[in-house]
């Protein structure tokens, strides 16, 4: 009897502890076996296109444009006619300034011919005067005649020689009543019209943008939290908005070129004035420039830019999501690693270049272990005993 009361006693006590043991939850450990990626880390911004080599062509003169040649996308030649402005108030100041400048020099040749005469005079009272057959009177008159027309010859030569200045920038204007292509280019704009009346007397005004396509300038817009890593020459690239739905967007690529040293001016205006400055997000710019043969880029486009700041190729990477920070210093942190005989074992990592998702190992691990991501805990009833 006292047998059968100690094995009853020893069943309950095994199945107590059965029973505790599978109340406890089992853990499943997620596991990432480490491998070897590229490992980049970029900075990410927006841009604009615009081309690297563009001209603003504007009207020197005043007047009516008479004919407009080209149309905006049309490709043009250096020296090749654009625009005609009516000539008619510059062509009248051009032929007033000739009639004068014929006319100054008819009283030039008046003037030659009166200093001829006193230079006649003055050696004539000189012989004379050699013979004693004249008074010192006359000598001296004939000497001071002979002065004054070489005076006034000289002052109708200088006034000759600044109408002919005067002629030459009547003339020019004339000319500028015809605006030719000062460089090869493409027409991306056009802001006047045929029979349109242009002012140039206080700015001047813009008739059409030319530019060059073949080459264009990415001008990105850097957070001041990441403007501190961008350097000159740093590799760049970039999508355009157009290939987002495409399965493997088309991905231009150049290195930048430069980093501008001050944010881009705010533009003057109340809201800008009443916006307090802890609002104002600053951004400073970064240009690239990328090849334009085929034309796909165009003026104006948004750029998803990425600036590769560091690189680290076929690197030891893990997620960043199983990386557990050290306090106070951000080259490392805390892993678990599963061990097939240990289990779970917490270590120490040395981290190098981080991308989005992943971080160099440069310390810590080896190719191959398992890495803890994630774990489940699941009790260990018996499936017929679970609810």
């Amino acid at each position: 009897m006292k047998r059968r009361w100690i094995m009853a006693a020893v069943v309950l006590a095994a199945g107590a502890g059965l029973a505790a043991w599978m109340a406890q939850p089992a853990v499943q450990h997620q596991t990432e076996t480490v491998r070897r990626h590229d490992v980049e880390a970029s900075v990410t911004a927006i841009g604009t296109l615009q081309p690297r080599r563009f001209v603003d062509v504007g009207a020197q003169v005043s007047g009516q444009i008479r004919r407009l040649h080209v149309a905006a996308g049309d490709t043009v030649r250096q020296g090749q006619l654009l625009v005609e402005i009516d000539p008619s108030v510059q062509q009248a100041v051009v032929d007033a300034g000739r009639a004068q400048l014929q006319a100054l020099r008819a009283q030039l040749a008046e003037e030659e011919a009166q200093w001829q005469r006193a230079r006649d005079q003055a050696a004539r009272q000189l012989r004379l005067d050699a013979d004693g057959a004249t008074r010192g009177e006359d000598v001296q008159a004939a000497r001071a005649e002979l002065a004054v027309r070489s005076a006034r010859l000289d002052q109708w030569r200088a006034q000759i020689a600044q109408t002919r200045a005067t002629q030459r920038a009547d003339e020019a204007r004339l000319g500028y009543t015809r605006i030719y292509a000062p460089m090869d280019g493409t027409v991306i704009g056009v802001e006047a019209r045929e029979g349109q009346t242009l002012n140039a007397t206080y700015q001047t005004p813009r008739v059409l943008r030319l530019a060059d396509l073949a080459t264009m300038t990415v001008w990105t817009e850097v957070s001041e939290a990441d403007i501190g890593r961008v350097r000159a020459g740093m590799p760049a690239s970039f999508t355009t908005l157009g290939g987002e739905g495409q399965a493997q967007p088309r991905r231009w690529h150049s290195r930048v070129r430069q980093v501008l040293p001050a944010p881009p001016l705010a533009e003057k205006g109340a809201d800008a004035a009443a916006a307090p400055a802890a609002t104002k997000a600053v951004t400073y710019t970064v240009l690239f420039d990328v090849d334009n043969a085929d034309g796909a880029l165009l003026p104006q486009m948004t750029a998803q830019v990425g600036l590769r700041v560091a690189h680290a190729p076929r690197a030891l990477a893990v997620p960043l999501s199983a990386l557990q920070p050290v306090p106070g210093d951000p080259e490392r942190a805390q892993v678990r690693v599963l061990d097939p005989r240990a289990g779970a074992q917490a270590r120490e990592v040395q981290l190098g270049v981080r991308s989005r998702h992943l971080a160099e190992v440069t310390k810590g691990l080896a190719e191959g272990e398992q890495l803890i991501v994630g774990e489940t805990r699941q009790a260990r009833w018996p499936a017929w005993l679970q609810w």
